[in-house]
């Protein structure tokens, strides 16, 4: 068994090279034994977002506080309120980050993931609908 415990770890800003706007993250967990899984807490104000990017493995978000977008590449955006959840596969270009006009918080669970980070998300994508 492995304990992860919080106290005493906050948030950090996020890189802005893969991040646009105010946003921070955390790492909740991670084990490298066996199949790699690592948890972050991301924290998106009005405007945070990720920029796209794909991942190696499957990736699960979920919905911790307020509202996040999810966008795939080449299909409309889907919001989501805190207690939903979206897996995107592996290969799957993708953004996520708070509704416009609102904040949101989610759990991002990574599971035997290398990221690669593309171009960002731009205002006009972020905002429509």
């Amino acid at each position: 068994m492995k304990l992860f415990r919080s106290e005493g770890q906050s948030p950090k800003p996020a890189d802005p090279k893969t991040f646009s706007g105010s946003v921070r993250t955390r790492l909740v967990a991670s084990d490298e034994a066996g199949v790699p899984v690592h948890v972050y807490r991301v924290e998106f104000d009005d405007g945070g977002r990720t920029h796209w990017h794909t991942h190696s493995g499957p990736q699960w978000l979920l919905i911790f506080e307020g509202r996040v977008r999810v966008q795939k590449s080449g299909e409309k955006a889907h919001d989501l309120s805190a207690g939903d959840a979206v897996v995107i596969d592996a290969g799957e270009k993708h953004w996520h980050g708070a509704v416009p006009g609102g904040r949101g918080v989610h759990l991002a669970v990574n599971v035997n993931v290398k990221t690669d980070w593309l171009e960002a998300v731009s205002d006009a994508t972020y905002e429509a609908r």
